[in-house]
């Protein structure tokens, strides 16, 4: 059976490549605290679906080119049209109230 794992596409800029972010946790051997871990991989989505911010499943498959040895299986969940990131400089209305 192909290894499947749920992730974040983070990029959908390539043709038929997104990048997708997986989060797992891991004990840490001394202390016993569970750690976040992240690993990101090139997966190759044919009809160009999935854009950034979509929850997706991955499936393992043969190597595809250099870097890319996964395929998109499904959307999961779609992410919300038009939402924004937030910029990091202040407002010139925030600046101008106080």
């Amino acid at each position: 059976m192909k290894q499947r794992v749920r992730g974040t596409v983070t990029s959908d800029k390539a043709d038929n490549t997104i990048s997708v972010v997986t989060e797992r946790l891991v004990k840490h051997p001394r202390y016993g605290k569970y750690v976040r871990r992240t690993s990101t991989f090139k997966v190759h989505d044919a009809h160009n679906e999935a854009t950034s911010g979509d929850v997706v499943e991955i499936e393992q498959t043969r190597p595809l080119s250099k870097t890319k040895c996964w395929r998109l299986v499904r959307i999961l969940k779609r992410a919300a049209a038009g939402v924004t990131v937030p910029s990091e400089e202040p407002s010139a209305e925030a600046g101008a109230a106080q």
